[in-house]
Parts: structure tokens; C-alpha cells; sequence
């Protein structure tokens, strides 16, 4: 009876079939996804928050220094059903407080719905010279009508 040896597994030094060209180690790159492209935010708008307390006062500093405007400016207030917009204007009824906010008087604030509490998107329109302020419930109805977002793992449909 003879016996035969088994061969090691030992690799070869000799050059793999699957791998690339181009010197030892050498791999084939794979593609990469390209990210999605976001619009990027224009300059003339400066996006803050903020929530109103009891006395109407809503406010964001990095917003209101932005515009620059000053305790003492005089302020025109309009109304619509989803913003509350605030230009400087020297016959406004409305004048702009020491504090970095915005005063929304009570009338306004019935018209529009807002309560105690609720959050406002604040954005100063720059070469405008106004403030826009949207209810959060505004900002969540534009999300929802972009369409769906897309689901992360984990998340469920």
C-alpha cells in the first residue's frame, strides 16, 4: 500500500485570475451612489424659530439682527391664513420692542389661530425688509404635500 501526500493549501505567488492589473494588491474600484442634490438656502433669507408666550412676543436673535432692525423701529403687520408678515414702515401702528422679538398683537393672533405656546418658523427676507412668521402646523402641511420621505433602515413604511 502507498500513500500519497496531499498537496497544502498554500496561495500561489503567482497572480490571482480575479484581480486587476496594476500591481500587487491592486483591486477593481466599485461605483459609488451619488448623493441626491439639495437646493442649497438663498442668501437673502435667514430661517430662525420660535414660540409665542402669553403677550404675543415670538422671536428669534439671529433673525431679527439680520434684518437689523432696531428697538424703536416702526412695524406694518398683514395677516393671512398660514403667515403673519412684519415690515418695517415709518407710519406701522406697531413698535419693535428692546428685546430680540416680535410683538403679534391679540387680534392677529385670534385671526391666525395661534395660542400660547405654538412654534413659528421665522424667516427675515433680507432684501425684502420683512419678517415672515408660519405656524409649525403651516410647515408640517408643506412636508407632507413634498410627498413621502424616504424610509431609513428600521423605519417602516
Amino acid at each position: 500500500m502507498t500513500t500519497s501526500l496531499i498537496a497544502a493549501v498554500i496561495p500561489s505567488a503567482a497572480r490571482p485570475a480575479g484581480r486587476a492589473r496594476g500591481g500587487p494588491g491592486a483591486a477593481r474600484t466599485l461605483p459609488l451612489a451619488a448623493p441626491a442634490t439639495c437646493p442649497a438656502l438663498p442668501d437673502e433669507v435667514v430661517y430662525g424659530a420660535g414660540r409665542i408666550d402669553r403677550c404675543g412676543r415670538v422671536g428669534d436673535r439671529t433673525v431679527t439682527a439680520a434684518l437689523g432692525w432696531r428697538p424703536g423701529d416702526r412695524l406694518t403687520l398683514t395677516a393671512s391664513a398660514d403667515v403673519i408678515v412684519a415690515r418695517r414702515d415709518p407710519g406701522g401702528m406697531v413698535t419693535l420692542p428692546s428685546g430680540p422679538y416680535l410683538v403679534i398683537p391679540a387680534a392677529l393672533r385670534r385671526r391666525c389661530g395661534l395660542r400660547p405656546g405654538d412654534r413659528m418658523l421665522l424667516a427675515a427676507l433680507t432684501g425684502q425688509d420683512a419678517l415672515a412668521a408660519f405656524p409649525m402646523a403651516v410647515v408640517d402641511q408643506a412636508i407632507r404635500a413634498h410627498g413621502r420621505l424616504p424610509h431609513g433602515e428600521g423605519s417602516q413604511p
